[in-house]
């Protein structure tokens, strides 16, 4: 249904006399950029463009001065025209209704902006401009105010003013607030994920599986399970969530419609009207349509719901950013899974996959909060903790997660000190040298700490270097800290300065950090100011190449052996490893030094 708002009551008498159609043809010659003149050069150079093609039109608005030609509205400035639109949209019932309204950029600021293109540019007005605004459109302020520029305040008798307290009392007051009722959620037990705490066994998982374990985990809690909201904007069986299919199965308003092809199998595509998975087709923007719904309902509707929405991450944050950003800014909760993460990981599907930058991009956000977890333990820690500061002590922030698809052994969560505090603030000791206090430390991310670890071995066992292996779950959050820190510091020069965590871990330690990551170098680089020179980051700067792993970690030198060429190159710089030596290593580890930088390649 079409309702069109095209001509203000003005023109309605011109109508009426033209028994011809030559009025209308005549507004069909004309294009857009004429209808912007004829509103910027005002009634005589309408009179003589518009009206004046054809004698009988001139003669039609004889009677007409060039100020009220230069009056006759459109109709989406006629206030009785626009309201009788809507009315009949409102009151229109069976179909959707589109009111097409005819506008004019700048309406009513007369040479101050009426019809220019300078409009958008226009910060202010002069007295004169002002005073024809005034004028134009009858408004009651005294002509004193107009000439000083000064506010003017009606009386509280005014109908101008009864009507905006009406209206301010019937919104609830004068400015937006938002009343939540007080949240029961209370975040689980970090038992309640012993399946991922105590790890797979030695059998091979991706992190992705591990996240499915810990939201099966959640949807067999009886108090929150019915608070979970999985939505995924592709197909479950991608990410390994065909088993919630029958577990909690797929919501369909109208319920299942058809038998799915795949009903004789056990995992088959269950649809009800009561199914909690949101598998919203490939559509991030309907998807993050509903995280948003989803993350905000416990202040729209006062109850809490926890999304988790699981996506390909490099189609993430590049396609709905803005989207994300509004979330943020509606002060949303819940988790966004950056499905088939990093840039080496996702075997030959091409640059289209290869996601070497989100958690640089997520950072932008101020209530964002980003992990890029290497285990199944350091998900569920995180998870469980991002619950109990959403849902338990109401704080306004959501988390980016990412998770890979490569599988390997999901190790025990260990069981030292520090380590669940080390992980929600970014950083831990995961595996100290074997063979005595540390040359160097590395530190791994992800996908690419098992890198790390690998190196810690070639390092002993070919040239007897000992390295401490760290997990950094979190630059961001390290370089937030460190940030807050420093800050206060700034602010409380009188006080005994603070130290920044990632300074605390490294307390006492005096070797040199080799990072390696599986997205660009910025990542790491973060926390840079405070590593105190002795830093050198591996990542994935560069487009990369549709291949395997290990070619890919090769390419961009990110792999266990070009981490331990660089821990030998920077032990040789500073002095603490031959560097003839550490030359040679590099050709021994595989490494071409005239390579061309994998950056440009």
């Amino acid at each position: 249904n079409v309702i069109k708002c095209i001509w203000g009551s003005d023109w309605d008498p011109l109508f009426e006399r033209d028994h011809t159609g030559l009025l209308l043809k005549r507004m069909e010659e004309c294009v857009d950029g004429e209808y912007q003149a004829f509103k910027a050069k005002g009634g005589a150079y309408v009179r003589e463009h518009f009206f004046g093609k054809y004698p009988e039109l001139r003669k039609m608005v004889e009677h007409l001065s060039d100020e009220e030609l230069t009056n006759l509205r459109r109709g989406g400035h006629d206030p009785q025209k626009v309201y009788n639109a809507y009315k009949r949209a409102v009151e229109h019932k069976g179909q959707p209704t589109v009111i097409l309204a005819k506008t004019v950029k700048g309406y009513g600021l007369g040479d101050a902006g009426e019809g220019r293109n300078a409009t958008h540019q226009q910060k202010k007005l002069n007295e004169d401009q002002v005073s024809y605004f005034i004028k134009r459109f009858d408004v009651p302020v005294p002509e004193e105010k107009v000439k000083n520029l000064e506010f003017h305040r009606p009386d509280e008798s005014a109908p101008e003013m009864q009507y905006l307290r009406e209206r301010i009392q019937a919104m609830g007051g004068p400015l937006p607030a938002r009343h939540p009722k007080p949240m029961t959620l209370k975040a689980p037990e970090l038992s309640l994920f012993h399946d991922s705490l105590a790890g797979s066994g030695g059998r091979a998982a991706s992190t992705t599986t591990g996240f499915v374990a810990v939201l099966k985990a959640l949807l067999k809690d009886n108090e929150l399970k019915k608070h979970i909201v999985p939505i995924i904007p592709d197909e479950a069986r991608t990410f390994g969530m065909d088993s919630l299919f029958t577990q909690i199965g797929i919501y369909a308003s109208q319920g299942q419609l058809y038998t799915p092809v795949d009903r004789d199998t056990l995992m088959y595509y269950k649809e009800s009207k009561d199914g909690q998975l949101l598998e919203e087709g490939i559509t991030e923007a309907g998807s993050m349509a509903s995280f948003t719904a989803a993350g905000t309902s416990y202040a729209n509707y006062g109850v809490p719901m926890i999304p988790f929405y699981v996506y390909y991450s490099m189609f993430g944050f590049q396609r709905v950013g803005d989207l994300m950003w509004a979330f943020a800014d509606s002060r949303g909760r819940g988790f966004l899974m950056g499905g088939t993460a990093g840039r080496t990981t996702l075997l030959g599907e091409g640059l289209q996959h290869q996601d070497g930058h989100t958690p640089l991009l997520m950072s932008v956000i101020p209530t964002c909060h980003t992990y890029d977890p290497a285990y199944a333990y350091e998900i569920a820690v995180i998870v469980r903790d991002g619950i109990r500061r959403m849902y338990e002590l109401n704080e306004d922030r959501f988390y980016y997660l990412t998770v890979y698809n490569e599988n390997y052994a999901q190790p025990e969560m260990p069981k030292q000190e520090g380590v669940e505090e080390g992980i929600l603030r970014g950083i831990y000791k995961y595996r100290a040298s074997s063979a005595g206090p540390a040359d160097i430390q590395l530190f791994g991310s992800g996908i690419i700490l098992n890198e790390a670890l690998r190196a810690q071995d070639l390092l002993l066992e070919k040239y007897g270097v000992k390295a401490d292996v760290w997990s950094v779950t979190s630059y961001n959050e390290l370089r937030r800290d460190a940030l807050d820190v420093d800050r206060w510091n700034r602010l409380n020069p009188d006080q005994e300065p603070k130290k920044p965590y990632i300074e605390q871990v490294l307390e006492g330690v005096d070797t040199s950090v080799v990072a390696a990551t599986d997205y660009i170098k910025a990542v790491p680089d973060q926390i840079a100011p405070w590593m105190k020179g002795r830093f050198v980051t591996l990542g994935t700067d560069g487009f990369g190449r549709s291949d395997n792993r290990q070619h890919l970690r090769r390419h961009f030198e990110n792999d266990a052996e070009s981490i331990a060429a660089a821990a030998l190159a920077r032990l040789a710089q500073d002095g603490k490893f031959d560097r003839a030596k550490a030359a040679e290593a590099v050709r021994e580890l595989g490494l071409d030094p005239e390579r061309k930088n994998p950056v440009y390649a």
